[in-house]
């Protein structure tokens, strides 16, 4: 299970951050992840309630993530596609010269604190 090893990256980036910032509790944490980034949201909202709750600055802090949907681009004909459903063959001409253009993201947008 990789979500374990992601959430204890992003508790170090959000400790680090909360540190420069005088921060003494985060509330909420924002994650925009990609459909197609090989981690499962449910695994990575687990792993994150077990052990944000084992760091000082993070108990009961809640992670948000927002779902990017996967889009591929032909390169041939310009259409773009959601990609969950055709893959990296193009339905409107059936090329195989894509690119993936929104999918892959695992990005900590913000970080939100009750500190006054």
């Amino acid at each position: 299970m990789h979500e374990l090893g992601i959430v204890f990256h992003m508790i170090d980036l959000v400790e680090e951050v909360g540190r420069e910032n005088g921060l003494a509790s985060v509330s909420k944490v924002n994650l925009r992840l990609g459909q197609v980034t090989g981690v499962i949201p449910s695994y990575l909202l687990d792993c994150w309630r077990w052990a944000a709750d084992k760091h000082e600055m993070l108990v009961g802090a809640e992670l948000a993530v927002e779902e990017v949907e996967a889009d591929t681009v032909c390169n041939a004909c310009g259409k773009v596609y959601p990609t969950l459903e055709f893959g990296k063959t193009c339905p409107a001409c059936g090329s195989e010269d894509t690119e993936l253009l929104h999918g892959l993201e695992m990005e900590l947008t913000s970080i939100e604190t009750c500190d006054a």
